[in-house]
Order: structure tokens, then sequence, then C-alpha cells
């Protein structure tokens, strides 16, 4: 019989190993707080939501781009093409992934 696995922890849960510190006015931390206690968080916790939320959508704008019907076209041909030999093409698919290693 397998042993049972454990599920991932909460991310409230899990362990926090390092700190960010930041000075603000007093009526920022003031409306932070309120804000906060709206959503029934700390101000840790929504800090770091809004953070974490604000840097996916920065990630997200660095990476998603729109394109009209003839150049999503051209675009996805160019994709759809085989790579050209090369020797780093030959060594990268050669390679093990850092995860089999």
């Amino acid at each position: 019989m397998k042993p049972k696995r454990k599920a991932p922890a909460p991310i409230e849960a899990v362990r926090r190993d390092v700190t960010i510190n930041l000075r603000a006015p007093a009526h920022l931390r003031d409306l932070i707080d309120r804000a906060a206690g709206i959503l029934g968080k700390n101000r840790s916790e929504f800090m770091l939501d809004t953070a974490r939320r604000f840097a996916e959508d920065v990630l997200v704008d660095r990476t998603l781009f729109m394109l009209d019907g003839e150049r999503y076209a051209a675009f996805a041909a160019l994709l759809d093409e085989a790579p050209k030999p090369s020797a780093d093409l030959r060594r990268l698919m050669t390679t093990n992934a850092p995860w089999e290693k």
C-alpha cells in the first residue's frame, strides 16, 4: 500500500523566510490598513497580495501581444517552420533538463 501524500500547505501556512521593509507616510499606512480591514486581511497580507497581483500583471504585459489576422497567420507560419539545424540546437536537444539531472 502506498503511503498517502500530504496535501500542499496553503499559502498562509507556508513559512515566510524573507523580510521586506518599507517606509511610508502615516496617511498611506492608514489607507492600506483601512482597505486591508475591509477585506479581512492584515497589512502584510494585503500588501503582499496586491504586490503579487500587480507583478503578475506587469509580467503578462511583457508576454501577451495582440495581432491582426494577417500578422497572426505570418507569426503562426514562422512558428510552424522547422528550426534550421545548428550546433547550438543539437546541443540543446541532447542536454537533459535541469530537473532530469
